[in-house]
């Protein structure tokens, strides 16, 4: 007969740790004493991570981007160095070498800007202030992106205009670029809209669609 009270005292255990569980659990999915959230894209994933997270994922992909944009902009400063210090650069004419040194300076711009992020984050160093780097070399970069194009486009404009004119060299500025114009700056912008727009729109409809639900029931 002891037997009894026993097997339902343990089985009545049971069922409270499953009810522990699934409140864990439910705790986890929602995110919250332990500081996760879920980030969501447009295609309707979510990722959860924590906020601090989320910040060293962004900095990483910051820094492995820049590998790429630092190189080109090292290669291209470099060559326009040694462009001086060739014999031929003393026939170059008086607006060749202005164009030459807006390119120089432009392509200079670019690689401080593009090396901000490095030199910040040394300063910033151990000081808990993830967030400030990230968003602000976010935009200094940007910044430098749009320098280099135009220091890239001024060495088209510099070679051309050596071997055909002035006007072939504008031309050639011109035509190259549009396709950083399109590719680097007008299509990410556009998407970026259309991003800011469909959250507008989901975080809009999500109170009447609740108004909705609360007025069924």
């Amino acid at each position: 007969m002891s037997g009894g009270p026993d097997l339902r005292g343990a089985e009545a255990e049971r069922r409270n740790g499953g009810a522990d569980s699934r409140g864990a659990g439910g705790e986890r999915g929602n995110g919250g004493a332990d500081g996760e959230h879920r980030n969501g894209g447009a295609d309707g994933e979510h990722r959860n991570e924590t906020h601090l997270e989320r910040l060293d994922r962004n900095l990483g992909e910051l820094t492995g981007e820049l590998r790429v944009v630092v190189t080109g902009v090292q290669v291209l400063f470099a060559f326009l160095l040694i462009v001086p210090f060739d014999p031929g650069f003393a026939h170059v004419g008086a607006f060749e070498r202005i164009v030459y040194l807006v390119t120089l300076v432009l392509a200079a711009l670019a690689a401080v800007c593009t090396i901000t992020p490095s030199a910040e984050h040394r300063f910033l160093f151990r000081h808990d202030d993830k967030q400030h780097i990230v968003f602000r070399s976010n935009r200094v970069v940007i910044g430098g992106l749009v320098l280099l194009a135009l220091a890239m486009c001024g060495c088209l404009m510099l070679v051309t205009t050596k071997l055909f004119g002035v006007t072939a060299g504008a031309l050639a500025a011109g035509i190259g670029a549009l396709p950083f114009a399109i590719l680097w700056f007008a299509g990410p912008i556009a998407r970026l809209r259309a991003l800011e727009r469909q959250t507008q729109s989901g975080a809009s409809s999500r109170p009447s669609a609740e108004a909705a639900g609360g007025g069924r029931r």
